[in-house]
């Protein structure tokens, strides 16, 4: 079986979120150049989660 091949280069983010890096240190904590707040609010703001999608859309009725 083939070895994955690494890819080179930074991947595509959006613009809010030029200069993201996140690292997974040696005691397995996360390491990220955002604080973890300005993360949630920019993934409340532009990902639907699907587990809640019923829930919203009957409290707004």
């Amino acid at each position: 079986m083939p070895k994955k091949m690494k890819k080179q280069g930074k991947p595509n983010v959006h613009n809010e979120l030029k200069g993201f890096d996140i690292k997974i240190n040696e005691f397995g904590e996360m390491q990220s150049s955002f604080d973890i707040d300005k993360l949630n609010d920019f993934l409340n703001d532009n990902v639907e989660d699907k587990k809640l999608g019923n829930e919203v859309l009957e409290e707004e009725e």
